[in-house]
C-alpha cells in the first residue's frame, strides 16, 4: 500500500461538481462527506418508470426513456452501494426492481441484454438491437445477493448463472467474465464459488487482464475491473504485486481536469459526460477502499 497519494482530491471533487450527474454528486457526498442516503434515492427516483423498472439513460449507453435491464442493473448497483440499512426506502425499491426483472426474464432465468423498447433511441453500438444475451444476469444476481434479497427471480437467475459458469463450455467475453466474477464474489456459497473462480483463471492473460472482443484497439478489462474490493474471493486470481501496480496506474490516470476517463467507445457527448462522472467516482471509491485515500 502506498504511504502517499498522487491524487488531487479537490480537483476530483471539482470535476464531479462541474461535469457529473446529480446522482453521482449525491453519491460522492454520501461516500465521502457522510450525507444521508435519502439524497441519493431522491436523485435516483426520476429514472424510475411506472412499471417498476428503470430507464432514461440511467445506464448511459442506452438513452431511451423505457425500462431496460441495463438501467435496472445500474439502479441495483447504487442501492447496493447504499445498503438496506441506509434508508427504509432501499429495501422496497430493491424488491420492486426484482419484481420488474421477473416480468421480463426468460424462462431459463436470465434477463435480456436489450429489450425491444430500446430500438429507435440513441444507444451504443453494442446496445442498438434487442438481444437475449444474458450476461447482465450475473451482475444483477450478485447485487441482489449483496442486498440480502429473498425473491423467486433471484433463485431462477442464480440457477442460470451456475449453469453457465459450471457448464462444459468456458465463459466467453471480457464483460461476461467480469459480471460472472461479481456474482461469484457475492453468492453465499464460498466453496463452490472458489472452485468456479479457479475455472476462470485460464481465461486471463499473464498480466491479469482479459480482452474485450469487438472493443476499441487493445481494449481490455484489468484486475481492478474484475476484482474491485479487497478481500473478495476473486482476489485469488491476482497477486499482491499486480493489485499494487494497478492501484499505482489508477492514481496516475487522473487527468488535468481532475477526473478520470474510460477506454471504451465515446459515441456521444452525453454518454461521455455521464460515464466520466461515474468512472471518476469509481476511481475514488477503489482508491479509498485500498487505503490510497483518507
Amino acid at each position: 500500500m502506498s504511504a502517499t497519494t498522487r491524487i488531487d482530491i479537490g480537483a476530483a471533487r471539482r470535476f464531479i461538481y462541474d461535469d457529473a450527474r446529480l446522482l453521482e454528486r449525491h453519491r460522492l457526498a454520501v461516500l465521502f462527506d457522510g450525507a444521508p442516503g435519502s439524497r441519493v434515492l431522491d436523485a435516483l427516483r426520476p429514472y424510475r418508470n411506472d412499471d417498476g423498472g428503470w430507464g432514461h439513460a440511467l445506464e448511459p449507453d442506452l438513452r431511451g426513456p423505457d425500462s431496460q435491464v441495463s438501467s435496472a442493473l445500474t439502479a441495483l448497483e447504487v442501492l447496493a452501494e447504499l445498503g438496506t440499512a441506509a434508508d427504509p426506502a432501499v429495501a422496497p425499491l430493491v424488491t420492486e426492481t426484482a419484481d420488474w426483472l421477473a416480468s421480463v426474464a426468460l424462462p431459463d432465468g436470465r434477463v435480456p441484454h436489450v429489450l425491444p423498447t430500446g430500438v429507435g433511441y440513441p444507444a451504443a453500438p453494442w446496445m442498438g438491437e434487442p438481444s437475449d444475451n444474458g450476461l447482465l444476469t450475473y451482475a444483477i444476481a450478485g447485487h441482489l445477493w449483496e442486498l440480502g434479497v429473498n425473491h423467486p427471480f433471484l433463485d431462477a437467475a442464480t440457477a442460470w448463472c451456475w449453469g453457465q459458469i459450471e457448464g462444459e463450455e468456458a465463459l466467453v467475453g471480457g464483460y461476461t467474465v467480469e459480471f460472472a466474477v461479481h456474482f461469484l464474489d457475492a453468492v453465499p456459497e464460498p466453496d463452490r464459488a472458489a472452485a468456479a473462480i479457479e475455472r476462470i483463471r485460464p481465461l486471463l492473460r499473464a498480466d491479469g487482464t482479459i480482452p474485450v472482443d469487438g472493443g476499441q484497439n487493445d481494449e481490455k478489462l484489468r484486475p481492478l475491473d474484475l476484482s474491485a474490493r479487497p478481500g473478495a474471493p476473486s482476489r485469488a486470481l491476482f497477486s499482491a504485486d499486480q493489485i499494487s501496480a494497478e492501484l499505482d496506474r489508477l492514481e496516475s490516470e487522473q487527468l488535468d481536469d481532475g477526473g478520470w476517463d474510460f477506454d471504451f467507445l465515446h459515441w456521444s457527448p452525453g454518454q461521455t459526460v455521464d460515464w466520466r462522472g461515474i468512472v471518476t467516482l469509481g476511481a475514488l471509491q477503489t482508491l479509498r477502499a485500498h487505503g490510497r485515500l483518507p
